[in-house]
């Protein structure tokens, strides 16, 4: 028995066992869920035309742009956006939201317009005068937030113009004069210039509660849309149907590892604990990779992760299988071992290669949770062929190497090992 080569091996497994244990917890809790693991909101939009003009690819790209920056100042982590259909837009956000908020921040735009002149409408309202537009929400910088009038401590829209000098010329221009701010159409201030603005710093107010303002303010630095959105689907998934979902799914996740390990020991014995200690690595380093990058783990995600337990056991079974062969052919272990692992290694490249490609054309073609699967398809076979192939096969040679067991037994064979 070589002691330094069993240290070494020793050293590997002992290594990928206290790492997993000491740190998958916290590993763990850094991966975003989706949110039916999670719960949350699931919205789908259609992108509608102006005018029966039709809609352009330029355009549609635009208002997915659009979107993705509303969704951003909701504060959303790892929001799932995606296109679909041409031209609707699927938005999945994970966690406890105000539905109705969301809904209004992601599809609504703030039409923001002050005007220099009004007159009365039929209806007795306030109305203004097209040709005295002074500047609309379009002219402001996206920096809007929540202030409180200094007057009267209501609260106010801190909003800042894109263009400084000329808000200084209009606020010139209006000196002493009254100018009226139209939201979505509706009088919400008249407000009486006091002094010449020259920093493009304004207060917006007449809102109502400091929550309207909030919203207010990240609606106007959401910017416009290029085409308007119809919400045709609406979704709230409870925390609580999201957490069954995520403790069905690790249970079965559980039982198949239990399942995998022992029939790994029963068919392969040592050999088996070897590829049991690869499993573990595999899931640890996948679960780093999605924590790291980060990448939003769905319920199809983690079908695949454990899909691509069965992955790894397969390229440990063809592998073993070889060095059966080798043995039957009247090889020693060490031999059977390199020449096993040497035949076995092209199949193994082949077998996750088409299966990646698969994952690849599902990602490419496929939408939503299609897109989660393959996406976590995709790191499992990439893991699995750096902890089975590469892990595994060093593990073993050192192991053999160590002569710490001499008999095919041990590697699932039943014939007598020629003498090392």
């Amino acid at each position: 028995m070589k002691w330094g080569r069993f240290g070494v091996f020793l050293g590997i497994a002992v290594i990928i066992v206290g790492l997993t244990a000491g740190t998958v917890a916290s590993v763990w809790k850094q991966i975003p869920l989706g949110l039916d693991l999670k719960g949350g909101i699931s919205l789908l939009y259609k992108v509608e035309p102006v005018d029966n003009k039709p809609l352009t690819k330029a355009g549609i790209q635009a208002a997915l742009e659009a979107v993705e920056t509303r969704v951003d100042s909701l504060g959303v982590t790892s929001p799932l956006i995606n296109l679909e259909n041409g031209s609707e837009i699927s938005v999945q956000l994970a966690g406890a939201f105000n539905q109705q908020q969301a809904e209004q921040i992601i599809g609504q735009t703030a039409q923001l317009a002050i005007y220099g002149e009004v007159t009365k409408g039929k209806n007795g309202k306030a109305a203004p005068v097209p040709s005295s537009l002074l500047v609309t929400g379009r002219d402001l910088k996206s920096n809007a937030s929540v202030g409180q009038d200094s007057t009267t401590g209501a609260p106010t829209v801190d909003v800042t113009f894109k263009n400084a000098s000329q808000w200084a010329k209009i606020t010139k221009q209006y000196l002493g004069k009254p100018i009226y701010t139209f939201l979505n159409g509706n009088l919400i201030t008249a407000a009486t210039i006091e002094d010449v603005i020259e920093n493009g710093q304004t207060q917006i107010s007449g809102i109502g509660s400091v929550e309207k303002c909030r919203v207010l303010a990240k609606e106007l630095n959401a910017g416009s849309l290029p085409y308007p959105l119809k919400r045709i689907a609406s979704t709230n998934i409870g925390p609580q149907l999201g957490a069954a979902s995520l403790k069905a799914t690790m249970y079965a996740g559980l039982a198949a590892v239990i399942l995998i390990f022992f029939f790994m020991i029963g068919m392969y014995r040592m050999a088996g604990v070897i590829a049991d200690l690869a499993i573990v690595a595999y899931a640890y380093v996948t679960l780093l990779i999605f924590a790291a990058f980060p990448i939003t783990l769905t319920l199809p995600g983690l079908a695949a992760l454990v899909l691509g337990l069965g992955i790894a056991v397969d390229a440990n079974i063809i592998t073993y299988e070889r060095i059966k062969d080798e043995v039957r052919n009247g090889r020693s272990l060490q031999s059977a071992v390199i020449a096993g692992s040497r035949r076995a290694l092209r199949t193994i490249v082949d077998s996750n290669a088409t299966t990646f490609i698969a994952a690849v054309v599902m990602f490419w073609f496929g939408q939503g949770d299609v897109r989660g699967f393959a996406v976590a398809l995709m790191v499992s076979i990439i893991v699995s062929l750096l902890t089975a192939v590469f892990l595994s096969r060093t593990m073993l040679q050192v192991f053999t190497r160590a002569n710490v067991v001499r008999k095919p037994w041990w590697y699932g064979s039943r014939k007598r090992s020629v003498e090392q």
